[in-house]
C-alpha cells in the first residue's frame, strides 16, 4: 500500500488510498488482511476529522468507492494488456512450433537421404565382398533396374500407342467422320478388344464434349433441327469459317457405342450359356462403366429361364378342386393349406433365388443391386400374377374363402421371405445384407398393400362373419319374429322393437341371398349353415317348419359364432399389415354384441319375460319351462364375455380411450342381460308365490275342524290336501329350477331362498285365517312339518334352513295349536320372554312337546295372540286368562 495513502487530502473530498498490479500479485496477499487495513485506515482518517470538528461525524464510504473505483479501471486496463501480450505470446508460440515442425521435416529428410545413401554404398560393398561381386552384384543391380526401366518405358509406349490411337480415332471421326479403326479393334474378336474398345468410346465421348460441343447443345440427338446421317454425310449446320463441314462427332461415336454394346451384351449372353463367370463380369463391369450397367442387368434378367417358363405359366388357371374349395367356404371347416400352384411358385421361387444369388454375385460387379432387380421381377411379375389369380379365384366361391386364401398366401410368401433371409443369399453362408432385407420386406409388404387400403379388409371381415351369424340365427330370427307378440302389457311393448329388429335382419339376409353378388358356393354355404336345404324356402319363409328348439338358445351355436370370431381376429392378427388394431377390435365388438347379444341373448330373454308375463293371470298352474332359458343364456353370456375380455381388450391396450370404450360397452351390455335375467327369475319368484296362495285360497275351513265322527279317519291322514298340492307343485318348481338355473353362482340358492321365505310368508299368514280343534291342532302341526320338512330340504340359505332359523317358526306355530293350557303359559311367559313384546320360546324340534331342546324362535306377543285366538278352545276361562295375562 502507498504511503500516500495515509496522507489527509486537502481537497473538498478526501482522497482514497490507491493500488498498484503489485499489491494484488503477492504471494502475501490475503483478503481479510487487506480489508482489515482499509478499515483501519478508514478509522484513524475518520478519528483525525472527528478531532478538528466539533460532534461526531457519520462514516463516510466515500474515498473507499473511489479507490476501489480507480483500481477497478486499473484492472480493466491491466487485463486488456494481458489479452494483447497473451495473444502476441500465442502466435509467437505457433510460429516457433510451426518452425520446429518444419525443422524436423527437414532434418528427417536429411536423415532418410543418408540413410538410403548409407544402404546403397553398404549394398554395394556388400556385392563387391561376395566371390564375384565385381560382377556378379553389379549385373543383378543393373538387371533389376535395367527391368524396372524397361517396365516404365512400355508403359509410356502403351500409354503413347493408346494417345495415338485415341487421336487418330478422333481425326478419322471429326475430319472423315468414320470409326474405322474402332470397328476393327471390336472386330478383332477377342473380350480385351472390345473391353478396350469401350474405354477408348467413353474417351471419345468426352473429347467430343469439350472440343465439339455445337453436336451436344440443343441441334444433336434428340432436339433441334434433323440432322442427316453423320456417319455419311456432312452436318448442315456444323460449318467452319473455311465454308467446310464438320462432322457430329456425338452422333458418329453414340452410334458405334450402340453397335459396341449390342456386341457386349451377346458376348455376356454368351459367357452366362457357357458359364463363364470371369468374362461375364469383365462385361458387366465394361457396361457399368460405360452406361451404368442398366442393360446388361435387363438382358439378365429378361433373357432368364424362370421368367420365360412362368411367362408360358401365366395364362394357366387356378387348381379347381371342388372339395378344396368348398372347404374354404365352409366356416366350420379347417382351413386348407397354400393353393397348389401358388406353393409350387413359391418353392421353385426359393431355389432359384438360392441358386442365381451365387451366379450374380460372380458375375456383377454391383451385384447387390442387380440381385435387388432380380427379386423385384421374381415378386412383381411371378409372385403377384399368380397371387392375384388365386385370390380373384377364391373370391368367385365365397367371401371367407378369399380371406383364408390371403391369410395361407401372406403366411406361405412370408416363410419364403424369411428362409431367402436365412439363406444370405449372395453373402452366404454370412448374415443378409441389409439393403437386400429391406428389398425383401418392401416386395412383401407391396404384395398386399391393395387388400389393406383404409378399412377394406375389416369391412370384409365384419361383412363375413356378420353373413354367417345370420345364417345360424335365421331359424332363430324368423320363430321369433313370427310369434304373436299382444303389446297389451308393458313389457310386450318393449319387445316390439326387438321384434322389429329381427323382422329387418331377415328380410336384409334373404334379399342378400337373393342378390347376384353371392356365388352359387357361398349361397350353398350360408344355406347349410342356416339348416335349409335349398334357396326356393328363403321365399317361403312361412312354410318352414319350426319347433321349440328353434327358438331357444344354444351353446354349440354360440361356440361356434365365437369360433369364427376367433379366426377372424387371429387372421387380422397374422396379417398385421396395419396399425388399426384397436378400432379393428372395436369394430368386432359391436358386431358381437348387436347379433350374438341383442339379436340372439336378449331376444331369448325377452320372449322368456313376455312367456312369464301372460302367467301372471293365475288361470292354470305355470309352466316354468321357459325358465331354461336363463341357464344357457347366463353361459352364454359369460361365454362372451370371457371371450371379449381375454381377446378383444387386450388387443386394444394400446388405445387407451377405445380399450376404455370396449370396456363400457361390455359392462353396458352384462348389466342388460343381468337385469333380464334378474327380472325372469323375479316373476318366478312372483307367479309360484301367486300359485301358492291360490292353493291356500282354496283350503277347506274344515280341515282344521273335524267332525266327531271323522277324527279318526282324519287323524290316519299324513297331511291335508292343500298341503299335498303345495308341496307337490313347490317340489315341480325346485326340480324346474335346478334344471334350469346354474349350479355354481348365487342364482339357484337365492331364486330357491326368495320362494321359501314368501312360501313361509304366505303360510304364516294363511292359518290366522282359520279356527282349529283339538284334532285340528295336530293336522296343522303336520302340514307345517310337511313344508318345513320340505324348505329345509332344498339349498337354500343358512338363516332360512339352520336349526332355529327362520323356518322353525312354521313348527312354533304349529305347536301353539296343540299343547295345553299350561304349556302354553310356560312357552309365553317362560324365562325367554322380553319386556318389548317379543316372545322368545324354546322351540322343540319337529313333533317335541313343549318344553324340548331346540333353538330359538322369536314371535311377537301380536302374532302369538292372533294365532291362539284361532284355537277352538281359546274362550274358555283358562285360556281367557292366560291370554289376559299375557
Amino acid at each position: 500500500m502507498s504511503s500516500q495513502s495515509h496522507a489527509i487530502s486537502r481537497s473538498i473530498f478526501p482522497k482514497g488510498p490507491s493500488f498498484s498490479l503489485d499489491d494484488f500479485s503477492s504471494r502475501d496477499f490475503i483478503v481479510k488482511e487487506f480489508i482489515e487495513a482499509l478499515s483501519d485506515s478508514a478509522t484513524a482518517n475518520r478519528r483525525s476529522t472527528v478531532g478538528l470538528t466539533s460532534g461526531s461525524q457519520p462514516f463516510d464510504p466515500k474515498p473507499l468507492i473511489r479507490s476501489f473505483e480507480h483500481a477497478q479501471q486499473q484492472l480493466g486496463e491491466l487485463s486488456g494488456d494481458l489479452e494483447i501480450k497473451e495473444n502476441e505470446l500465442s502466435a509467437a508460440v505457433r510460429r516457433a512450433e510451426a518452425q520446429h515442425s518444419q525443422n524436423l521435416n527437414t532434418l528427417g529428410t536429411k536423415l532418410k537421404q543418408a540413410i538410403e545413401s548409407f544402404q546403397q554404398l553398404d549394398t554395394s560393398l556388400h556385392n563387391n565382398e561376395l566371390p564375384g561381386g565385381d560382377f556378379a552384384g553389379s549385373t543383378g543391380n543393373m538387371a533389376v533396374e535395367t527391368g524396372r526401366k524397361l517396365e516404365e518405358l512400355d508403359r509410356q509406349r502403351r500409354r503413347a500407342l493408346d494417345a495415338h490411337f485415341l487421336l487418330e480415332c478422333w481425326d478419322g471421326v471429326s475430319n472423315r467422320g468414320e470409326i474405322t479403326l474402332l470397328e476393327n479393334l471390336r472386330r478383332s474378336g477377342s473380350g480385351e478388344a472390345k473391353v478396350r474398345s469401350a474405354h477408348i468410346a467413353q474417351q471419345l465421348l468426352r473429347i467430343s464434349q469439350r472440343l465439339d460441343p455445337k453436336s451436344w447443345n440443343g441441334s444433336g440427338r434428340g432436339g433441334g433441327e434433323p440432322h442427316q446421317s453423320a456417319s455419311m454425310t456432312p452436318n448442315d449446320n456444323h460449318i467452319n469459317g473455311n465454308n467446310g463441314f464438320r462432322w457430329n462427332t456425338r452422333e458418329i461415336i453414340e452410334k458405334f457405342s450402340e453397335t459396341l454394346e449390342k456386341d457386349l451384351l451377346k458376348q455376356f449372353d454368351d459367357f452366362y450359356r457357357k458359364a463363364n463367370f470371369e468374362g461375364m463380369k469383365d462385361c458387366a463391369t465394361v457396361l457399368q462403366d460405360f452406361n451404368g450397367g442398366a442393360s446388361v442387368v435387363a438382358l439378365f434378367v429378361n433373357q432368364h429361364q424362370f421368367f420365360i417358363d412362368r411367362s408360358q405359366l401365366v395364362t394357366e388357371e387356378v387348381a379347381d378342386d371342388s372339395e378344396t374349395w368348398e372347404n374354404l367356404a365352409d366356416p366350420d371347416a379347417e382351413p386348407s393349406g397354400v393353393e397348389p400352384s401358388l406353393q409350387s411358385l413359391i418353392d421353385e421361387v426359393r431355389v432359384v433365388v438360392q441358386e442365381e444369388s451365387a451366379i450374380i454375385k460372380r458375375a456383377f460387379p454391383n451385384y447387390e443391386q442387380v440381385l435387388g432387380k432380380f427379386l423385384q421381377r421374381v415378386f412383381q411379375q411371378s409372385i403377384q400374377q399368380r397371387l392375384e389369380m388365386v385370390l380373384e379365384k377364391a373370391n368367385s366361391v365365397s367371401s371367407l374363402a378369399f380371406l383364408r386364401s390371403l391369410q395361407s398366401s401372406r403366411s406361405a410368401i412370408s416363410i419364403l421371405v424369411d428362409e431367402l433371409k436365412a439363406h444370405g443369399l449372395t453373402e452366404h453362408p454370412e448374415a443378409i445384407s441389409s439393403q437386400t432385407s429391406l428389398i425383401l420386406d418392401q416386395q412383401l409388404e407391396d404384395l398386399f398393400v391393395p387388400y389393406f387400403v383404409g378399412s377394406s379388409y375389416i369391412e370384409r371381415e365384419k361383412r363375413t362373419l356378420e353373413e354367417l351369424y345370420t345364417s345360424l340365427l335365421f331359424k332363430f330370427t324368423t320363430f321369433h319374429s313370427r310369434r304373436k307378440k299382444a303389446t297389451t302389457t308393458f313389457m310386450a311393448s318393449l319387445s316390439k322393437s326387438g321384434s322389429e329388429l329381427l323382422a329387418s335382419a331377415r328380410e336384409a339376409y334373404i334379399s342378400r341371398l337373393d342378390s347376384s353378388e353371392l356365388s352359387s358356393t357361398q349361397k350353398q354355404v350360408l344355406l347349410r349353415v342356416a339348416g335349409l336345404k335349398e334357396s326356393n324356402d328363403l321365399a317361403r319363409p312361412s312354410d318352414i317348419k319350426f319347433n321349440e328348439d328353434d327358438g331357444q338358445l344354444s351353446i354349440p351355436y354360440a361356440k361356434r359364432m365365437l369360433k369364427w370370431l376367433a379366426e377372424a381376429v387371429g387372421r387380422g392378427l397374422e396379417l398385421s399389415v396395419s396399425n388399426e388394431t384397436p378400432k379393428d377390435m372395436l369394430t368386432l365388438l359391436n358386431l358381437l354384441q348387436s347379433i350374438m347379444g341383442e339379436s340372439y341373448l336378449e331376444v331369448c330373454l325377452d320372449a322368456a319375460l313376455e312367456a312369464a308375463t301372460t302367467q301372471e293371470s293365475g288361470k292354470s298352474e305355470p309352466d316354468l319351462s321357459y325358465l331354461f332359458t336363463v341357464r344357457d343364456s347366463i353361459s352364454i353370456a359369460n361365454l362372451m364375455v370371457m371371450c371379449i375380455n381375454t381377446l378383444l381388450v387386450p388387443l386394444a391396450a394400446s388405445s387407451v380411450t377405445i380399450r376404455r370404450e370396449l370396456e363400457k360397452k361390455t359392462n353396458l351390455a352384462t348389466i342388460r342381460i343381468e337385469e333380464k335375467i334378474n327380472s325372469i327369475e323375479q316373476k318366478v319368484i312372483d307367479i309360484t308365490l301367486m300359485w301358492v296362495n291360490k292353493i291356500l285360497l282354496g283350503q277347506k275351513k274344515n280341515d282344521f275342524r273335524p267332525k266327531e265322527g271323522d277324527r279318526t279317519s282324519w287323524l290316519e291322514k299324513l297331511q291335508t290336501p292343500t298341503c299335498a298340492s303345495i308341496c307337490s307343485f313347490l317340489t315341480r318348481v325346485h326340480d324346474t329350477a335346478m334344471k334350469s338355473l346354474p349350479a355354481s353362482g348365487t342364482n339357484l340358492r337365492q331364486l330357491l331362498s326368495e320362494i321359501a321365505l314368501g312360501t313361509r310368508n304366505l303360510l304364516l299368514e294363511h292359518f290366522k285365517r282359520f279356527v282349529v280343534n283339538g284334532p285340528g291342532g295336530l293336522m296343522v302341526t303336520k302340514d307345517m312339518t310337511q313344508y318345513t320338512n320340505l324348505l329345509k330340504s332344498w339349498d337354500i340359505d343358512d338363516q332360512l334352513k339352520a336349526l332355529g332359523g327362520m323356518l322353525d317358526v312354521l313348527l312354533e306355530v304349529g305347536s301353539l295349536f296343540v299343547i295345553g293350557t299350561e304349556a302354553l303359559r310356560e312357552r309365553v311367559c317362560g324365562p325367554g320372554h322380553a319386556s318389548s313384546g317379543r316372545s322368545g320360546t324354546n322351540a322343540g324340534t319337529p313333533g317335541q312337546g313343549p318344553g324340548g331342546t331346540g333353538s330359538q324362535v322369536s314371535l311377537s306377543a301380536q302374532e302369538v295372540r292372533a294365532y291362539v285366538s284361532r284355537r277352538e278352545d281359546s274362550h274358555t276361562p283358562a285360556m281367557q286368562h292366560m291370554l289376559n295375562v299375557f
